[in-house]
Protein backbone atom coordinates (compact mmCIF):
# COMPACT_ATOMS: atom_id res chain seq x y z
CA UNK A 1 0.00 0.00 0.00
CA UNK A 2 1.14 3.66 -1.17
CA UNK A 3 1.97 6.24 1.16
CA UNK A 4 1.25 9.94 1.16
CA UNK A 5 3.82 12.21 2.19
CA UNK A 6 3.96 15.66 3.30
CA UNK A 7 6.69 18.07 4.50
CA UNK A 8 7.34 21.23 6.89
CA UNK A 9 9.59 23.05 8.95
CA UNK A 10 9.60 23.19 12.77
CA UNK A 11 11.50 26.29 14.56
CA UNK A 12 10.96 24.15 17.52
CA UNK A 13 11.67 20.74 17.33
CA UNK A 14 12.35 19.85 21.01
CA UNK A 15 8.37 21.16 21.59
CA UNK A 16 7.29 19.03 18.86
CA UNK A 17 9.06 15.60 19.92
CA UNK A 18 7.26 16.39 23.25
CA UNK A 19 3.75 17.24 21.70
CA UNK A 20 4.28 13.86 19.18
CA UNK A 21 5.02 11.30 22.03
CA UNK A 22 2.13 12.53 24.30
CA UNK A 23 -0.20 12.87 21.35
CA UNK A 24 0.96 8.81 20.59
CA UNK A 25 -0.34 7.83 23.98
CA UNK A 26 -3.98 7.79 22.01
CA UNK A 27 -3.09 4.81 20.29
CA UNK A 28 -2.53 1.00 21.15
CA UNK A 29 0.67 0.88 19.35
CA UNK A 30 3.77 3.43 19.02
CA UNK A 31 7.15 3.43 18.45
CA UNK A 32 9.41 6.56 19.34
CA UNK A 33 13.19 6.25 18.67
CA UNK A 34 15.29 9.67 19.45
CA UNK A 35 19.07 9.65 18.32
CA UNK A 36 19.42 12.77 20.74
CA UNK A 37 21.21 14.24 17.78
CA UNK A 38 24.33 11.31 19.15
CA UNK A 39 26.80 9.97 16.62
CA UNK A 40 25.02 11.22 13.22
CA UNK A 41 27.77 9.55 11.16
CA UNK A 42 25.28 6.50 10.50
CA UNK A 43 21.59 8.06 11.15
CA UNK A 44 19.14 8.73 8.84
CA UNK A 45 16.91 10.62 10.99
CA UNK A 46 17.67 12.21 14.18
CA UNK A 47 13.67 10.86 15.39
CA UNK A 48 10.62 9.21 14.44
CA UNK A 49 7.51 8.31 15.64
CA UNK A 50 5.44 5.38 14.08
CA UNK A 51 1.68 4.96 15.42
CA UNK A 52 -1.83 3.31 15.57
CA UNK A 53 -0.88 -0.25 13.82
CA UNK A 54 -2.46 -1.39 10.38
CA UNK A 55 -1.51 -4.54 10.30
CA UNK A 56 0.84 -6.99 12.58
CA UNK A 57 2.30 -9.94 13.73
CA UNK A 58 2.26 -11.05 17.19
CA UNK A 59 4.60 -14.26 17.60
CA UNK A 60 5.82 -16.83 19.99
CA UNK A 61 9.39 -17.70 19.25
CA UNK A 62 8.57 -20.97 17.64
CA UNK A 63 9.51 -20.14 13.76
CA UNK A 64 9.64 -16.60 14.89
CA UNK A 65 12.06 -15.88 11.54
CA UNK A 66 9.97 -17.39 9.06
CA UNK A 67 7.12 -15.29 10.18
CA UNK A 68 8.55 -12.36 10.69
CA UNK A 69 10.06 -12.66 7.06
CA UNK A 70 7.29 -13.52 5.36
CA UNK A 71 5.46 -10.67 7.26
CA UNK A 72 7.98 -8.10 5.77
CA UNK A 73 7.69 -9.34 2.33
CA UNK A 74 4.24 -9.27 1.99
CA UNK A 75 3.56 -5.75 3.67
CA UNK A 76 6.85 -4.26 1.43
CA UNK A 77 6.27 -0.80 3.65
CA UNK A 78 7.71 0.53 6.62
CA UNK A 79 7.07 -2.12 9.61
CA UNK A 80 8.52 -1.07 13.75
CA UNK A 81 8.84 -3.58 16.33
CA UNK A 82 11.44 -5.82 18.52
CA UNK A 83 13.06 -8.61 18.62
CA UNK A 84 13.12 -10.48 22.29
CA UNK A 85 16.13 -11.91 23.45
CA UNK A 86 14.38 -15.20 23.68
CA UNK A 87 14.21 -15.40 19.96
CA UNK A 88 17.34 -17.35 20.36
CA UNK A 89 15.27 -20.57 21.01
CA UNK A 90 14.21 -19.87 17.28
CA UNK A 91 17.86 -20.06 16.11
CA UNK A 92 19.57 -22.57 18.33
CA UNK A 93 18.02 -25.07 20.34
CA UNK A 94 17.32 -23.36 23.62
CA UNK A 95 14.83 -22.79 25.80
CA UNK A 96 13.88 -20.04 28.47
CA UNK A 97 12.38 -21.19 31.42
CA UNK A 98 13.00 -18.99 33.78
CA UNK A 99 10.72 -16.42 35.77
CA UNK A 100 8.81 -13.72 33.66
CA UNK A 101 6.33 -11.20 35.06
CA UNK A 102 6.14 -8.82 32.31
CA UNK A 103 4.64 -11.06 29.64
CA UNK A 104 5.47 -9.64 26.66
CA UNK A 105 5.13 -11.51 22.94
CA UNK A 106 8.99 -12.69 21.94
CA UNK A 107 8.31 -10.88 18.95
CA UNK A 108 6.18 -8.27 17.50
CA UNK A 109 6.08 -5.54 14.77
CA UNK A 110 3.38 -3.36 12.75
CA UNK A 111 2.88 -1.82 9.82
CA UNK A 112 2.00 1.65 11.06
CA UNK A 113 -0.54 4.06 9.36
CA UNK A 114 0.99 6.85 10.43
CA UNK A 115 4.80 8.27 10.43
CA UNK A 116 6.45 10.99 11.83
CA UNK A 117 10.43 11.52 10.52
CA UNK A 118 12.33 14.37 11.90
CA UNK A 119 15.54 15.52 10.40
CA UNK A 120 17.11 18.78 11.45
CA UNK A 121 14.53 21.27 11.03
CA UNK A 122 12.52 19.34 8.48
CA UNK A 123 9.63 17.30 9.56
CA UNK A 124 8.44 14.84 6.90
CA UNK A 125 5.01 13.05 7.32
CA UNK A 126 4.22 9.40 5.63
CA UNK A 127 0.34 8.52 6.20
CA UNK A 128 -1.01 4.80 4.17
CA UNK A 129 -2.85 6.35 1.56
CA UNK A 130 -6.28 5.94 2.95
CA UNK A 131 -5.96 7.96 5.96
CA UNK A 132 -4.13 10.88 4.21
CA UNK A 133 -7.28 13.00 4.75
CA UNK A 134 -6.32 12.52 8.61
CA UNK A 135 -2.65 14.44 7.99
CA UNK A 136 -3.74 18.26 8.68
CA UNK A 137 -6.54 17.08 11.95
CA UNK A 138 -3.61 15.78 13.22
CA UNK A 139 -1.55 18.16 13.08
CA UNK A 140 -3.47 21.08 14.56
CA UNK A 141 -3.84 18.18 17.29
CA UNK A 142 -0.36 18.02 17.85
CA UNK A 143 0.03 21.42 17.63
CA UNK A 144 -2.82 21.87 20.76
CA UNK A 145 -1.07 19.36 22.98
CA UNK A 146 -0.34 19.89 25.98
CA UNK A 147 2.14 18.31 28.52
CA UNK A 148 -0.98 16.32 30.31
CA UNK A 149 0.28 13.99 33.04
CA UNK A 150 -1.77 11.97 34.09
CA UNK A 151 -3.29 11.85 37.63
CA UNK A 152 -1.83 8.64 39.37
CA UNK A 153 -3.32 6.49 41.56
CA UNK A 154 -0.34 5.64 43.39
CA UNK A 155 2.08 8.06 43.47
CA UNK A 156 3.67 6.36 46.48
CA UNK A 157 7.61 5.95 46.52
CA UNK A 158 8.66 2.53 44.93
CA UNK A 159 10.33 -0.31 46.81
CA UNK A 160 13.34 -1.42 44.17
CA UNK A 161 14.21 -4.92 45.01
CA UNK A 162 16.62 -7.19 43.37
CA UNK A 163 16.06 -10.87 42.11
CA UNK A 164 19.70 -11.77 43.21
CA UNK A 165 20.70 -10.57 46.33
CA UNK A 166 24.64 -9.48 46.72
CA UNK A 167 25.86 -13.47 48.21
CA UNK A 168 24.07 -14.94 45.65
CA UNK A 169 25.47 -12.52 42.72
CA UNK A 170 28.71 -13.25 44.07
CA UNK A 171 28.67 -17.21 43.97
CA UNK A 172 27.10 -17.33 40.40
CA UNK A 173 29.50 -14.90 38.76
CA UNK A 174 32.09 -17.63 40.67
CA UNK A 175 30.26 -20.28 38.61
CA UNK A 176 30.74 -18.30 35.58
CA UNK A 177 34.61 -18.26 36.52
CA UNK A 178 35.10 -21.80 36.55
CA UNK A 179 32.89 -22.32 33.59
CA UNK A 180 35.44 -19.74 32.41
CA UNK A 181 38.69 -21.37 33.87
CA UNK A 182 37.62 -25.10 32.79
CA UNK A 183 37.55 -23.65 29.19
CA UNK A 184 33.53 -23.93 28.23
CA UNK A 185 33.31 -20.73 27.41
CA UNK A 186 35.69 -17.45 27.42
CA UNK A 187 33.32 -14.80 28.24
CA UNK A 188 29.77 -13.85 29.28
CA UNK A 189 26.98 -11.89 29.71
CA UNK A 190 25.57 -12.35 33.30
CA UNK A 191 22.52 -10.32 34.31
CA UNK A 192 20.17 -9.84 36.71
CA UNK A 193 16.54 -8.23 37.65
CA UNK A 194 15.85 -5.36 39.88
CA UNK A 195 11.58 -4.51 39.57
CA UNK A 196 9.06 -3.03 41.84
CA UNK A 197 5.65 -4.37 42.49
CA UNK A 198 2.40 -2.81 42.41
CA UNK A 199 4.07 0.23 40.85
CA UNK A 200 2.19 2.66 39.21
CA UNK A 201 3.84 5.33 37.20
CA UNK A 202 3.53 7.51 33.94
CA UNK A 203 5.63 5.56 31.56
CA UNK A 204 6.03 9.14 29.29
CA UNK A 205 6.68 10.96 32.12
CA UNK A 206 9.46 8.20 32.97
CA UNK A 207 10.87 7.54 29.81
CA UNK A 208 11.20 11.49 28.93
CA UNK A 209 13.42 12.00 32.45
CA UNK A 210 15.64 8.85 31.73
CA UNK A 211 16.15 9.72 28.48
CA UNK A 212 16.84 13.50 29.93
CA UNK A 213 19.63 12.61 32.43
CA UNK A 214 20.85 10.10 29.71
CA UNK A 215 20.48 11.90 26.42
CA UNK A 216 21.22 8.33 24.22
CA UNK A 217 21.95 7.44 20.86
CA UNK A 218 19.17 5.17 20.58
CA UNK A 219 16.58 5.90 22.81
CA UNK A 220 13.15 4.28 22.27
CA UNK A 221 10.15 4.10 23.93
CA UNK A 222 7.77 1.26 22.58
CA UNK A 223 3.84 1.13 23.73
CA UNK A 224 1.66 -2.45 22.84
CA UNK A 225 -1.52 -1.60 24.46
CA UNK A 226 -1.12 -1.87 28.47
CA UNK A 227 2.73 -3.15 28.26
CA UNK A 228 5.90 -0.38 27.79
CA UNK A 229 9.19 -0.40 26.81
CA UNK A 230 10.99 3.07 28.10
CA UNK A 231 14.54 2.68 26.81
CA UNK A 232 17.79 4.50 27.03
CA UNK A 233 20.22 2.31 25.30
CA UNK A 234 23.69 3.81 24.02
CA UNK A 235 23.96 0.95 21.82
CA UNK A 236 23.66 0.27 18.18
CA UNK A 237 22.75 -4.01 16.82
CA UNK A 238 22.82 -4.08 13.92
CA UNK A 239 21.97 -1.79 10.66
CA UNK A 240 21.70 -1.97 6.98
CA UNK A 241 21.83 0.78 4.83
CA UNK A 242 21.54 -0.54 0.82
CA UNK A 243 24.62 -3.25 0.32
CA UNK A 244 26.22 -2.19 3.93
CA UNK A 245 25.51 -3.73 7.49
CA UNK A 246 27.20 -2.25 10.43
CA UNK A 247 27.16 -3.40 14.11
CA UNK A 248 28.50 -1.44 17.11
CA UNK A 249 28.82 -3.40 20.19
CA UNK A 250 30.04 -2.61 23.40
CA UNK A 251 32.40 -3.99 25.60
CA UNK A 252 33.87 -2.14 28.63
CA UNK A 253 32.78 0.90 30.99
CA UNK A 254 33.88 3.13 33.21
CA UNK A 255 32.38 6.03 35.56
CA UNK A 256 31.81 9.77 34.95
CA UNK A 257 33.91 12.19 36.66
CA UNK A 258 32.46 15.90 38.06
CA UNK A 259 35.92 17.33 36.82
CA UNK A 260 36.66 17.69 33.78
CA UNK A 261 40.70 16.77 34.26
CA UNK A 262 39.24 13.54 35.99
CA UNK A 263 37.06 12.31 33.63
CA UNK A 264 39.92 13.08 30.64
CA UNK A 265 41.98 10.52 33.01
CA UNK A 266 39.29 7.69 33.10
CA UNK A 267 38.61 8.16 29.35
CA UNK A 268 42.60 7.33 28.69
CA UNK A 269 42.68 4.45 31.60
CA UNK A 270 39.64 2.77 29.76
CA UNK A 271 41.18 3.02 26.66
CA UNK A 272 44.60 1.40 28.15
CA UNK A 273 42.53 -1.49 30.26
CA UNK A 274 43.50 -4.51 29.22
CA UNK A 275 40.38 -6.67 30.93
CA UNK A 276 38.13 -3.67 29.36
CA UNK A 277 39.49 -4.13 25.72
CA UNK A 278 39.77 -7.92 25.69
CA UNK A 279 35.84 -7.83 26.89
CA UNK A 280 35.59 -5.91 23.40
CA UNK A 281 38.22 -7.72 21.16
CA UNK A 282 36.33 -10.97 21.64
CA UNK A 283 32.85 -9.56 21.18
CA UNK A 284 34.43 -8.08 17.94
CA UNK A 285 35.58 -11.53 16.75
CA UNK A 286 32.29 -12.67 17.41
CA UNK A 287 30.34 -10.11 15.72
CA UNK A 288 32.70 -10.47 12.58
CA UNK A 289 32.38 -14.36 12.47
CA UNK A 290 28.57 -13.64 12.45
CA UNK A 291 28.40 -10.90 9.82
CA UNK A 292 30.62 -13.12 7.32
CA UNK A 293 27.41 -15.32 7.16
CA UNK A 294 25.89 -13.17 5.03
CA UNK A 295 28.56 -11.00 4.02
CA UNK A 296 30.15 -11.41 1.17
CA UNK A 297 33.26 -12.84 1.16
CA UNK A 298 35.90 -10.50 2.48
CA UNK A 299 34.26 -7.70 2.94
CA UNK A 300 33.63 -8.10 6.89
CA UNK A 301 36.13 -5.40 8.70
CA UNK A 302 36.41 -3.59 11.40
CA UNK A 303 36.13 0.20 10.99
CA UNK A 304 36.63 1.06 14.52
CA UNK A 305 38.32 -0.98 17.20
CA UNK A 306 37.97 0.30 21.03
CA UNK A 307 36.82 3.60 20.87
CA UNK A 308 35.74 5.41 23.89
CA UNK A 309 32.23 7.15 23.60
CA UNK A 310 31.14 9.35 26.43
CA UNK A 311 27.66 9.61 27.64
CA UNK A 312 25.60 11.31 29.98
CA UNK A 313 26.85 8.65 32.86
CA UNK A 314 29.29 6.40 31.69
CA UNK A 315 31.92 6.26 29.29
CA UNK A 316 31.88 3.00 27.06
CA UNK A 317 33.82 0.82 24.66
CA UNK A 318 32.58 0.84 21.21
CA UNK A 319 33.71 -1.22 17.82
CA UNK A 320 32.18 -1.01 14.46
CA UNK A 321 32.29 -3.63 12.49
CA UNK A 322 30.81 -3.64 8.66
CA UNK A 323 30.38 -5.70 5.78
CA UNK A 324 28.96 -6.01 2.21
CA UNK A 325 25.74 -8.05 1.38
CA UNK A 326 24.01 -9.01 -1.69
CA UNK A 327 21.21 -7.76 -2.69
CA UNK A 328 19.67 -11.44 -3.20
CA UNK A 329 20.16 -11.95 1.20
CA UNK A 330 16.90 -11.25 2.77
CA UNK A 331 17.53 -8.62 5.14
CA UNK A 332 15.56 -11.41 7.71
CA UNK A 333 18.53 -13.48 7.26
CA UNK A 334 21.05 -11.06 8.44
CA UNK A 335 19.09 -10.21 11.29
CA UNK A 336 18.88 -13.91 12.43
CA UNK A 337 22.22 -14.56 11.85
CA UNK A 338 23.69 -12.36 14.17
CA UNK A 339 21.14 -12.45 17.07
CA UNK A 340 21.22 -12.06 19.90
CA UNK A 341 24.02 -9.81 19.57
CA UNK A 342 27.38 -11.09 20.67
CA UNK A 343 27.67 -8.22 23.35
CA UNK A 344 24.79 -9.23 25.31
CA UNK A 345 25.72 -13.03 25.34
CA UNK A 346 29.43 -13.97 25.23
CA UNK A 347 31.91 -15.95 23.50
CA UNK A 348 31.48 -19.42 22.25
CA UNK A 349 27.79 -17.64 21.95
CA UNK A 350 25.28 -20.89 22.06
CA UNK A 351 27.62 -22.25 25.07
CA UNK A 352 27.24 -18.66 26.78
CA UNK A 353 23.77 -18.91 26.41
CA UNK A 354 23.37 -22.12 28.01
CA UNK A 355 25.30 -21.02 31.12
CA UNK A 356 23.00 -17.27 31.08
CA UNK A 357 19.95 -19.68 31.03
CA UNK A 358 21.17 -21.96 33.89
CA UNK A 359 22.20 -19.32 36.14
CA UNK A 360 19.55 -15.97 35.46
CA UNK A 361 16.92 -16.34 37.59
CA UNK A 362 14.72 -13.79 35.37
CA UNK A 363 13.50 -14.66 31.70
CA UNK A 364 15.42 -11.93 29.87
CA UNK A 365 12.32 -10.58 27.46
CA UNK A 366 12.67 -7.67 25.75
CA UNK A 367 15.96 -6.90 27.98
CA UNK A 368 18.81 -7.63 25.67
CA UNK A 369 16.71 -7.51 22.57
CA UNK A 370 16.58 -4.93 19.95
CA UNK A 371 13.89 -2.40 18.79
CA UNK A 372 14.07 -0.27 15.65
CA UNK A 373 12.35 -0.77 12.33
CA UNK A 374 12.76 -2.31 8.63
CA UNK A 375 11.74 0.12 5.50
CA UNK A 376 10.22 -0.89 2.15
CA UNK A 377 13.68 -1.59 0.58
CA UNK A 378 14.86 -4.01 3.21
CA UNK A 379 16.90 -1.48 5.34
CA UNK A 380 16.76 -1.46 9.31
CA UNK A 381 18.16 -0.25 11.81
CA UNK A 382 18.04 -1.99 15.55
CA UNK A 383 19.11 -0.72 18.97
CA UNK A 384 20.36 -3.02 21.75
CA UNK A 385 17.54 -2.99 24.92
CA UNK A 386 19.97 -2.16 28.17
CA UNK A 387 19.61 0.71 29.96
CA UNK A 388 15.27 0.69 30.01
CA UNK A 389 12.83 0.21 32.26
CA UNK A 390 9.94 -2.23 31.27
CA UNK A 391 6.76 -1.74 32.67
CA UNK A 392 3.30 -4.16 32.78
CA UNK A 393 0.31 -1.72 33.35
CA UNK A 394 -2.09 -4.50 33.89
CA UNK A 395 -0.28 -6.19 36.79
CA UNK A 396 2.01 -3.01 37.90
CA UNK A 397 5.12 -4.68 37.43
CA UNK A 398 8.20 -2.40 36.40
CA UNK A 399 11.43 -3.97 35.57
CA UNK A 400 15.08 -3.29 34.84
CA UNK A 401 17.95 -5.04 34.31
CA UNK A 402 21.15 -4.66 34.34
CA UNK A 403 24.53 -7.50 33.55
CA UNK A 404 28.40 -7.13 32.73
CA UNK A 405 30.71 -9.01 30.68
CA UNK A 406 32.29 -12.27 32.97
CA UNK A 407 35.90 -13.08 31.66
CA UNK A 408 38.85 -14.97 33.10
CA UNK A 409 39.91 -11.05 35.01
CA UNK A 410 36.78 -10.27 36.51
CA UNK A 411 36.43 -9.59 39.83
CA UNK A 412 33.06 -10.42 41.40
CA UNK A 413 32.65 -7.14 43.60
CA UNK A 414 33.85 -5.18 40.51
CA UNK A 415 31.45 -6.32 38.32
CA UNK A 416 28.95 -5.83 41.23
CA UNK A 417 29.90 -2.31 41.13
CA UNK A 418 29.72 -2.18 37.46
CA UNK A 419 26.08 -3.39 37.71
CA UNK A 420 24.73 -0.46 40.05
CA UNK A 421 26.71 2.19 37.82
CA UNK A 422 24.56 0.83 34.86
CA UNK A 423 21.39 0.59 37.30
CA UNK A 424 21.82 4.16 38.56
CA UNK A 425 20.04 6.34 36.22
CA UNK A 426 16.66 3.44 36.36
CA UNK A 427 16.84 4.05 39.84
CA UNK A 428 17.15 7.34 39.63
CA UNK A 429 14.31 8.29 37.54
CA UNK A 430 12.00 5.95 39.44
CA UNK A 431 12.55 7.57 42.65
CA UNK A 432 12.73 10.83 41.61
CA UNK A 433 16.32 11.07 42.81
CA UNK A 434 17.95 14.74 41.97
CA UNK A 435 20.77 13.87 39.39
CA UNK A 436 23.15 16.39 41.93
CA UNK A 437 22.19 14.53 44.50
CA UNK A 438 23.52 11.15 42.43
CA UNK A 439 26.69 12.85 41.78
CA UNK A 440 27.47 12.92 45.40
Amino acid sequence: MNRTSYQFQSENIAKLKTQLLFWAQQFKTAVWLDSNNYQQKHSNFDAVLAVDGFSEIKSSYKNAFNKLKEFQTTTNDYIFGYLSYDLKNDVENLTSNNFDNLHFPDLYFFQPKKLFFIKGNTVEIKYLNPFSSEIHSDLNEINLRKNNKQKLVNKKQLKIKLRIHKDEYFKKINSVLKHIHRGAIYETNFCQEFYCENAVIDPVEVYQNLNHISKPPFAAFLKLDTKFLLSASPERYLKKDGATVISQPIKGTAKRAISKQEDLNLITALENNPKERAENIMIVDLVRNDLSRAAIKGTVKVDELCKVYTFEQVHQLISTISCKVKPTVHPIDIIKNTFPMGSMTGAPKVSAMKIIEDLEVTKRGLYSGAVGYITPKGDFDFNVIIRSILYNKSNNYVSYSVGGAITAQSIPEKEYEECLLKAKAMKQVLLNIDSRKLKK
